[in-house]
């Protein structure tokens, strides 16, 4: 018997202060990358790698207070400086699936702002984990724009 799954996509918007290369940073700089989703401070951290490029990956691995390991695996598709990133992750508790998912954000500027467009299409092993994954998305998204708000956009 086979395990079940859910799919499930949605799309967030959020409009960011500053240009698209700011916006960019936030998702390609190690550092400002963790300031906006590092969302647990409770869980120990096991493994953090960076390796943002395309082919590249990205790897968390926490321990809960209850000993439960979360792992999160993602493989760089694509990556179009100030313009689009593409990739695709896996999310795993105690080594069984919780989800794999194909994401896609998009950067559009204008009026010193920027668009961005976040994409999610990804199976779940149940429908609870579907919407808490969107809601915890939203949330990350909120503390997004806070620190892009107190951190100053680099001269160019």
């Amino acid at each position: 018997m086979s395990a079940s799954i859910h799919h499930r996509s949605f799309v967030i918007k959020r409009e960011l202060p500053g240009t698209p290369a700011h916006a960019f940073r936030f998702w390609s700089e190690h550092d400002l990358k963790r300031r906006w989703t590092a969302c647990h401070p409770d869980w120990h951290v096991i493994d953090d790698r960076f390796d943002f490029r395309v082919d590249g990956q990205e790897v968390l691995a926490w321990r809960t207070p209850d000993g439960i390991e979360q792992t999160m695996l993602a493989h760089f598709l694509e990556v179009h400086p100030r313009q689009r990133i593409v990739y695709a992750y896996v999310m795993r508790a105690d080594g069984a699936p919780l989800s794999s998912s194909l994401v896609t954000v998009e950067f559009e500027g204008g009026d010193g702002k920027t668009l961005m467009t976040f994409t999610e299409q990804a199976v779940f092993s149940s429908t609870a984990h579907g919407e808490v994954r969107e809601a915890g998305t939203g949330i990350g998204f909120s503390r997004l724009e806070e620190i892009m708000a107190d951190i100053e956009e680099p001269a160019t």
